[in-house]
């Protein structure tokens, strides 16, 4: 492992086509680590793993639904050639935005199926491989909603708060093997998710659309949202921190905080 920790290694990262998977993709990739993207959708995929092709660390793309166990051990199983020392589990889906009492049993299924279950299917796939060399990195991409109030997202929220326990008990049970577990919790970041956000909310409350971004941003300390860009910065920083595991990143601008 070199001076950094970083350049030289291999990192598994889900969700990786588009959004924060993407932005996380190409912050490694820069900083000299070979990433394999894994996603649902191989189109997605091979766009992104075009934007690195001349990375030389290299690319790798791998279809996988997280969800499915068998999925999972399929991944695996592909992956065998392949010495993955970091796991960034970013894999993950808003769910309804809806009252608890409008939520459908199986939406709230879907969205720790992929928000949890994936979380839980990834670490138990490839941590083995990391204990045995005793070293590794596992960050699991968590939300400032995990720790706070979010209106009409009780799925999602609650999905986000069991990521969180997920990595602060997975830390302690496989610390003593040399392996850091560490949460990143983004607030609202710029880009087609939140402006789904918005435009629902500005539908449902008869704002505008500037008007509901503003009231969702005015939250946050900066008055802004975060970037992708800066969301991949985040993972990298965290990689570079040897004696830290069991955390919980705050990546919102100041919105946690009040």
């Amino acid at each position: 492992m070199t001076a950094d920790r970083v350049a030289g290694r291999t990192a598994l990262v889900t969700g990786a086509g588009n959004g924060l998977g993407r932005a996380i993709a190409h912050a490694l990739s820069a900083a000299g680590v070979r990433v394999i993207l894994a996603g649902r959708t191989a189109a997605k995929l091979e766009q992104v793993a075009g934007e690195l092709r001349d990375a030389p660390a290299g690319v790798r793309t791998a279809v996988c639904d997280t969800a499915q166990p068998g999925a999972v051990d399929a991944l695996r199983r592909d992956l065998s050639d392949e010495d993955v020392s970091i796991l960034v589990n970013n894999a993950g889906i808003a769910g309804p935005v809806r009252e608890l009492v409008d939520v459908e049993p199986d939406e709230w299924d879907e969205v720790f199926a992929v928000n949890v279950r994936g979380v839980y299917l990834m670490c138990r796939a490839f941590l083995p491989a990391m204990i045995a060399h005793r070293a590794g990195d596992v960050i699991n991409v968590a939300s400032v909603s995990g720790k706070r109030p979010l209106a009409r997202r009780t799925p999602y929220t609650a999905s986000k708060m069991a990521v969180l326990g997920l990595t602060l008990t997975l830390a302690h049970e496989v610390g003593e093997h040399g392996v850091l577990v560490n949460c990143l919790s983004p607030g609202p970041v710029a880009g087609p998710r939140m402006e789904r956000n918005f435009r629902l909310e500005a539908e449902r409350t008869g704002m505008t659309y500037a008007e509901a971004e503003q009231a969702f941003v005015s939250r946050a300390a900066l008055q802004r949202m975060v970037t992708e860009e800066e969301v991949g910065a985040a993972a990298l920083a965290i990689l570079r921190m040897p004696g830290m595991t069991g955390a919980d990143i705050d990546l919102s601008g100041g919105m946690i905080g009040r």
